[in-house]
């Protein structure tokens, strides 16, 4: 398990300004008309909010939505469509025209930018995650802004991140930014709607303060996320150790130079990588593995691999490369994984040990049920 045992060096957000690095997230609400086009005004904030951050010294990874919405105009669509098939198409079309806006309006600030585009699973996956990370990191050392979205194009439901506020969130953990910024179209959290007297919540320091706060469900006619969405990634980020503001794209230069605006979720625990984040939170479980009180024990520590040995029982329908949930014997979920076996292969290897499995069922076997570098705890 790889984590980082220093929080970010920006605690506040007054100290917003002197960050060496930033992921700042975008929705699409806030980049589109309401037809479903780019707002060229919009866009034109954005662009030249994000320069003079660029132009003070801090290095800027801009996640931005828009894709799927910018193709919906020149598609003939009148909304954001349900099927997959047809989102894909228009993130197809939207993607090159909006990454052709951004190009223009960046390269008159003198800024050059580069197109990344992700799914969850080249962010599971340890070559494609060493190698998202270093395109990345190189692409800031070499003083360009790289604009990431999620793949929508390739991406199927059971690859997908569900919203870019989530990968905004592993992003952040990526490239160990120093704080996350979430734009959209709401100004800040709120205990209640503000239309019925709701009262801006300028701070988190700990999720149980919001837990009560009915958030809602739903996003924009134009994308995924909603309120709860943001929320969501914030208290993610923040959890493991990345501070995140969570306000308006109108808000956007006020919140850059720190000033008292938004919802700031204050970080809490060490830093955890985006790989330890994904497998925690976000992975999709496929089964789950129940384990005798010692293995509990060596999991919890952080440095030891979970053995056939200690595994009693498991549940699901899951193959080799799959998360799994992994639970102590009351069915309290310690940890997620990796697994290295296939839920059939499983129940001949409970309780035996590594060199009697070897034996008896020979060559592949010696494997770990779950490598402790495949292991998140929860």
């Amino acid at each position: 398990m790889n984590t980082t045992k220093t929080l970010s060096a920006v605690s506040s957000r007054a100290q917003l300004p002197q960050a060496k690095r930033l992921v700042v997230k975008v929705g699409s609400s806030s980049l589109t008309t309401v037809e479903g086009g780019i707002s060229q005004e919009r866009l034109d904030f954005l662009v030249d909010t994000l320069s003079r951050t660029v132009a003070a010294g801090t290095e800027v990874v801009l996640v931005s939505s828009g894709a799927i919405a910018a193709g919906l105009a020149p598609l003939a669509l009148a909304k954001r469509p349900k099927d997959l098939a047809t989102q894909q198409a228009a993130a197809s079309v939207g993607q090159g025209l909006l990454l052709a806006q951004y190009t223009a309006q960046f390269a008159q600030q003198g800024i050059t930018v580069a197109q990344v585009l992700l799914t969850a699973d080249d962010l599971m996956r340890r070559t494609t995650y060493t190698n998202a990370l270093r395109a990345l990191v190189r692409l800031l050392n070499l003083g360009v802004l790289p604009i990431v979205n999620e793949n929508d194009t390739v991406a199927t439901h059971e690859i997908r991140f569900g919203d870019n506020d989530r990968l905004a969130s592993l992003v952040a953990h990526l490239v160990k930014a120093d704080a996350l910024l979430l734009f959209s179209d709401v100004d800040s959290v709120y205990d209640a709607h503000p239309a019925q007297g709701g009262s801006r919540i300028p701070l988190v320091g700990h999720p149980d303060e919001i837990s009560a706060i009915d958030l809602g469900t739903s996003g924009s006619s134009v994308g995924t996320g909603g309120m709860i969405t943001k929320v969501q990634a914030a208290t993610l980020s923040a959890s493991a150790g990345i501070p995140a503001l969570v306000t308006s794209t109108a808000n956007a230069a006020r919140a850059l130079a720190g000033e008292d605006v938004g919802t700031w979720f204050a970080a809490r625990n060490t830093r955890r990588s985006a790989r330890d984040v994904w497998l925690a939170h976000l992975a999709v479980a496929h089964g789950r593995l129940m384990l005798d009180a010692g293995a509990v024990r060596a999991i919890r520590s952080g440095e030891k691999s979970l053995l056939a040995a200690g595994i009693t029982s498991a549940t699901g329908d899951f193959e080799a490369g799959d998360a799994v949930e992994i639970c102590d014997a009351s069915g309290t979920v310690v940890a997620r994984g990796l697994v290295n076996y296939a839920a059939l292969e499983l129940p001949a290897m409970f309780g035996r040990s590594t060199s009697t499995l070897l034996a008896d069922l020979g060559e592949g076997y010696e494997k770990p049920v779950v490598h402790v570098d495949d292991l998140a705890l929860i």
